[in-house]
């Protein structure tokens, strides 16, 4: 009798583990009743927003929970691995690095789906009232470079840079190391106004380590004060010095454009419709990241997602908070990706997919 005990026993912890197991590959836990994610907090009120509207028309769920983690901070939580401990999704204010995939792909998160949720522009701005600055990116790298081409860095004041520009000190306000739009102000202004030096775009090749350091390393000194992941803060700070600019994503401009103003870049306004036709040289994509693990597993994920293209569109609730729609081809595109949940590759990101293919046909669907 104790020997058939023994072996129900075995049997039963053998059908236990095997149990465990596939919730945890299908589901990643399923113990959790919420979709949770995190992310960047330019991304963060549109998410908030579709969460809104989604437990408006789902009362059934939970409401999503939406946390400001900055882009970077996101992504290692998203890639940390599948699980009800892990976040489902991560909102981004630029694309997922390579480097980030493959945390991703090792830490057994292999099915992402990416969604280009809308567009925003990286926008420069001061009080009503304030300093008027006609910027362009070779203006704000030299001014805000740790080592200006590779020279020290000596500008105090706007006109240092550019005798055109008013003798006021340098003070700009803006986002940390671990904010998508920090990486998007370096990848679309900093290192291009580097590389207007002729030097500069022979070191990209020559020592690309070496050209981002010097491209990319924002000085350290005080005329650049990094915020947090508060980009409200930002809009507060140069509200109360006049002197003073900021840095933040489009969406917070438009929503306090009782307090403060826009300044141009080359002579182009951070407007709607420049930053759709990306004439505004800070224009950029914004993402979702969505674990396709956790589809199943996760109450109400899949229609959240749904929420997400009714709401992205331009005369959409999105539009009316500062998202920018993304060209009509773009989003659907993405409304595929949900609806037939199309997830990513490798060679999306490294661009190795054949000049030839469709920009889908580098998707994989499982």
């Amino acid at each position: 009798m104790s020997e058939r005990r023994a072996r129900i026993g075995m049997i039963v912890g053998m059908l236990g583990a095997a149990s465990l197991t596939l919730v945890g590959c299908d589901s990643g836990g399923g113990s959790r009743e919420s979709i949770r994610a995190v992310g960047s907090s330019t991304v963060y009120p549109f998410a908030k927003q579709t969460a809104e509207s989604f437990a408006r028309s789902n009362p059934e769920y939970n409401s999503p929970l939406i946390e400001q983690t900055g882009t970077g901070g996101g992504m290692q939580l998203f890639c940390s691995g599948v699980g009800a401990d892990t976040p489902d999704m991560a909102n981004a204010s630029r694309r997922m690095k390579l480097s980030e995939f493959d945390k991703c792909q090792a830490n057994n998160v292999k099915d992402i789906i990416e969604l280009q949720v809308g567009l925003d522009g990286i926008a420069f701005a001061s009080a009503i009232g304030g300093i008027q600055l006609n910027l362009s990116p070779k203006t704000v790298y030299e001014a805000l470079a740790a080592r200006p081409y590779g020279e020290e860095q000596t500008a105090q004041t706007w006109a240092d840079v550019d005798p055109s520009l008013p003798d006021e000190p340098i003070l700009v306000y803006g986002p940390p190391s671990t904010s998508g739009t920090r990486d998007a102000l370096k990848e679309l202004v900093l290192e291009a106004g580097c590389d207007t030096n002729p030097a500069m775009k022979a070191l990209k090749e020559s020592d690309e380590d070496e050209h981002q350091k010097i491209c990319t390393e924002v000085r350290s000194d005080g005329a650049y004060s990094d915020q947090g992941e508060q980009d409200n803060l930002i809009v507060q700070k140069i509200e109360a010095n006049p002197r003073t600019i900021g840095v933040f994503g489009f969406s917070y401009l438009d929503e306090n454009s009782d307090k403060v103003q826009g300044l141009p870049m080359n002579g182009v306004d951070p407007t709607y419709d420049n930053i759709a036709s990306f004439d505004y040289p800070g224009a950029r994509p914004l993402y979702v990241y969505v674990k396709k693990a956790h589809m199943r597993a996760i109450p109400g994920l899949d229609l959240y997602l749904q929420e997400w293209v009714k709401n992205w569109t331009k005369d959409g609730p999105l539009a009316k908070i500062g998202l920018v729609a993304s060209p009509s081809e773009e989003m659907s595109l993405n409304e595929r990706r949900v609806n037939e949940l199309l997830t990513m590759t490798r060679e999306d990101l490294t661009g190795e997919a054949p000049a030839e293919a469709p920009a889908e046909a580098a998707l994989q669907e499982n």
